[in-house]
């Protein structure tokens, strides 16, 4: 097969990438290397069946030959990292929007199947007393436009809208995936605390012996999933018929708080280092909303691919800190706060 991934030099699209190959396949990568970086690539250069292609998916005749010349599209692209989203809303939007548009415009055109990368910041302001896990058919619950940090979330709600819509009016195969809190090894030094990546930051603190900061009280609560865990969902996902038209999630058992994680960094790290709390408006400005809780309902996907998380948040972390330490690897994350 021939592939094409947006967003291919980041975390996901970088460790699919490689997976594609090892099964021989082709693949092409298309990234303006904004969130991602040619580093995360650059060991896939030279592989026989590999292309990597230096466009905007704004750029509507890069982007068309490009989807013209494969069969089916891995759309990962997007703008990441709450700091960012911040100070850049209105390019959120135009990137999230507009580039989903294109894509899905571009594959009904050329018949291409599509998987569409959503994100668990979907779900809003849910809390654990209102439902402990997420489902895929609960309300979305954002704030007002007055609040920008949910104009990464209510980008990402319009893409699967306009994915579900092309479903629904053209016949157009696409699979929509829900993303929690994906971490994983990259090839980029110097990348650690980058747009609030929380493991890399409590990382990089604990090792170096410096009190490790926790954004609010700590209590807010994620699930945090390994990139190979996502990288075989996916691949599994967009071949699977029964798939199409469907939002899933895709994400791991055992949700942590922040305080816990940032225990358990200095503990496995056999840091002395303590932890300094800091207020969210510090970091992110005035009027910041936080999102309680985050922690997937995993049935759906469960029952269709028989999916089962490998690694756990101490597999994570042992891996984590073992890459830092040895400063072979950097290690990254998206969608983590």
């Amino acid at each position: 097969m021939k592939y094409l991934i947006t967003g291919g030099a980041g975390l996901i699209g970088s460790h699919l990438a490689a997976a594609l190959l090892k099964e021989g396949h082709e693949v092409q990568v298309l990234d303006n290397h904004t969130s991602g970086s040619p580093d995360n690539i650059r060991h896939l250069t030279g592989c026989p069946g590999f292309k990597n292609i230096s466009a905007d998916i704004r750029d509507y005749h890069a982007l068309e030959q490009a989807i013209a010349g494969c069969d089916k599209v891995f759309h990962l692209a997007a703008v990441v990292g709450v700091k960012r989203v911040l100070e850049q809303p209105a390019e959120t939007i135009s990137t999230n929007v507009t580039g989903t548009q294109n894509v899905l415009r571009l594959a009904g055109i050329y018949g291409k199947k599509v998987l569409v990368a959503s994100s668990s910041e979907v779900y809003g302001k849910r809390r654990k007393e209102q439902k402990p896990l997420l489902n895929e058919e609960d309300d979305l619950v954002s704030g007002p436009p007055s609040k920008l940090r949910w104009t990464y979330a209510c980008s990402k709600v319009m893409n699967e809208y306009m994915a579900r819509a092309c479903f629904e009016e053209q016949n157009l195969p696409v699979v929509i995936t829900r993303f929690f809190n994906v971490v994983g090894s990259g090839m980029i030094p110097g990348q650690y605390g980058e747009y609030g990546k929380v493991i890399p930051r409590f990382i990089d603190c604990a090792v170096r012996g410096k009190a490790v900061p926790v954004y609010g009280d700590g209590s807010q609560v994620r699930s945090f999933t390994h990139v190979n865990d996502v990288v075989k969902s996916i691949m599994k996902l967009m071949e699977a018929k029964e798939a199409e038209g469907q939002v899933f999630n895709v994400g791991n058992y055992g949700a942590i708080t922040i305080r816990e994680l940032a225990e358990k960094i200095i503990r496995f790290s056999g840091s002395s280092s303590s932890l300094n709390y800091i207020p969210f408006d510090e970091i992110y400005g005035g009027g910041f909303e936080e999102i309680p809780h985050r922690s997937p309902d995993l049935t759906k996907i469960t029952e269709l691919i028989g999916y089962r998380p490998r690694y756990t948040i101490n597999d994570i972390l042992h891996e984590a800190i073992d890459l830092y330490q040895k400063g072979e690897l950097a290690y990254r994350a998206v969608d983590s706060l």
